[in-house]
């Protein structure tokens, strides 16, 4: 034990517990609510303890770090108000089923239900926005919470557990031992689904498979790939899971969500077998519900996930199948190995990617001095294929998901649940978690001043990550959505932003502002050559409101 003799029991008992289930990292802003721990923690070599700057920006960062590790990122937040700034890392765990704990600060038992100072009703708070919400209150059952939250979080779809400490229960005795670390459940799927399944693909005439979300993983990126590559199928990932499958490969079909490639949308509107595998179908993936559309009497939908509830909770399944998907896919490549099955579609599908995801600066108007296509690609040609990209929501993001080949796992993370600000934590959670590959957050204007302060984070432990911000003076999305629905009526979407180079410079960064294609192009070289901290500040027109190529103008005349 590292701690002095004035540790309380119960909070050396709780990280010995987390010790136990292998968390090496807590990322926390301190607070008094949960002192002992803090102090348990003090040399602790087991755990690194990244002391964040926002509780956001902490949440945030755990949400990346389970999202890399398939294990819970670790949070720790102090009650009311850091609890609350907390709240938006769990709703990401949550929509985009990645496993997290956080542990709150809360006030002493005997003060409770009086409106003590920032008391709150975590568990009502938390409640619908988790798997599970509640307060360890005997610090003998802190064992039990622990590991139950960690079984939680990581089984089925997994996603956030919110647990409470109160302070003074931090203080007791205790004398209960941590229990065994917990894995994730395996599950096989059941041979006479397999059976069905592959029936219902030899009856198929244009099949096509969506992959991508819980419990997704290398192992199911290396089988699923190879099933898919064995039968031909061609196989679109779902919206901002696009490193599910390699881009070189054969049957990749493009990603879903917003701004998608055209003829992938036809594609999966013509088909008549559906293979969706860890995806829900959600909103965004499915714009709206409508690709595929919900009911459709002429096409098969068979659904693989790892929660029974997911299935055909909103999408009616002809086959639906519980499973992990890494189980399913080793199932389904092991069972295809005789190659009874080949589809011409993946390779016209992958085709017509290629074409999508490749930038022709000669087919563009000339009139944007920084054409961020171009720019994207060269960068793609310029840095490591495993970098890692993060990024929070905003139309800039388009350009990446666009036109970057995510190739390796993890190498994209982005969040579903479309929350700004999440990119520079991401980026501080990759960078600290492989410190040997590039990692490189990108931001929006208005995207990057939610969390830009945790550069000082990244500062503070000497990260070696590259951020670029992309500057249009606006929230562009709701500026394209306000174009098409009131045109000529700007309101509350222009933005006067600082000089990002400059403000980046103040935490010790190097730094670039660029506004033409050949001067990103330049400051991106120059950076690829350095370490530590970077930020590249991009001027772009707010005229360029994505990589679909839409634009105020386009907008605008389309409203006339």
């Amino acid at each position: 034990m590292t701690d002095t003799p004035s540790t309380p029991a119960a909070a050396r008992l709780l990280v010995d517990c987390l010790i136990e289930q292998r968390c090496d990292r807590i990322f926390t802003v301190p607070g008094e609510s949960f002192l002992p721990v803090l102090d348990a923690l003090h040399g602790e070599s087991a755990i690194d303890v990244v002391t964040c700057r926002q509780e956001g920006g902490a949440a945030f960062m755990a949400c990346a770090d389970g999202a890399m590790t398939g294990r819970p990122g670790v949070c720790f937040v102090t009650r009311g108000p850091g609890a609350t700034n907390a709240s938006i890392g769990v709703h990401v765990a949550m929509q985009d089923s990645q496993p997290m704990i956080l542990f709150v600060g809360d006030v002493a038992r005997g003060m409770r239900d009086r409106e003590g100072f920032q008391e709150l009703d975590f568990a009502a708070f938390f409640g619908p926005a988790c798997k599970w919400a509640a307060r360890i209150d005997d610090a003998e059952r802190i064992p039990e919470y622990v590991a139950r939250a960690y079984s939680v979080a990581m089984a089925g779809r997994p996603g956030p557990v919110v647990l409470a400490l109160p302070e003074d229960m931090l203080h007791d005795a205790a004398s209960a031992l941590p229990r065994p670390a917990i894995e994730r459940p395996a599950q096989a799927p059941c041979p006479d689904a397999m059976q069905a399944l592959f029936a219902l693909i030899e009856d198929a005439a244009a099949p096509i498979a969506i992959i991508g979300g819980a419990g997704w993983n290398a192992k199911a990126r290396e089988f699923f790939q190879l099933f898919a590559e064995r039968l031909g199928i061609p196989t679109a990932t779902a919206f901002r899971r696009q490193d599910a499958i390699s881009p070189s490969s054969r049957v990749y079909a493009g990603n879903l969500g917003y701004g998608p490639n055209p003829k992938l949308v036809a594609r999966v509107k013509e088909a008549d077998l559906i293979l969706t595998v860890g995806a829900r179908l959600g909103e965004a993936t499915t714009d709206g519900y409508s690709v595929p559309s919900l009911i459709d009497k002429d096409r098969k939908l068979i659904h693989v996930h790892p929660d029974p509830e997911e299935l055909n909770r909103v999408y009616p399944a002809d086959l639906a199948i519980c499973a992990d998907p890494a189980e399913f896919a080793e199932a389904a490549a092991l069972w295809t190995e005789d190659d009874a099955l080949d589809f011409d579609a993946g390779a016209e599908a992958h085709a017509q990617w290629e074409e999508w995801a490749t930038a022709h600066p000669e087919r563009t108007d000339g009139n944007h001095a920084l054409d961020l296509a171009a720019c994207v690609q060269f960068m793609r040609d310029t840095y490591p294929a495993d970098t890692i990209i993060c990024n929070g929501a905003g139309n800039f993001s388009g350009w990446w998901h666009r036109y970057w080949r995510y190739e390796g796992f993890p190498t994209q993370l982005a969040p579903t649940a479309g929350a700004m600000g999440y990119g520079v934590p991401a980026a501080i959670a990759a960078a600290r978690r492989f410190p040997e590959r590039t990692v490189v957050a990108v931001a929006g204007d208005g995207d990057f001043l939610m969390n830009g302060q945790e550069l000082a984070t990244a500062a503070q432990y000497d990260l070696d990550m590259l951020v670029i911000v992309v500057d249009n003076g606006a929230y562009g999305t709701i500026r394209m959505h306000q174009e098409r629905e009131f045109p000529n009526r700007v309101s509350a979407t222009e933005l006067k932003n600082p000089d990002f180079a400059k403000l980046a410079e103040a935490f010790g960064a190097w730094t670039a502002r660029a506004d033409t294609t050949e001067a990103l192009k330049d400051a991106l070289t120059e950076a690829k050559g350095r370490t530590g901290l970077r930020l590249i500040h991009c001027l772009i027109d707010t005229e360029q409101l994505s990589a679909a190529g839409l634009s105020v103008s386009g907008l605008r005349a389309s409203r006339d």
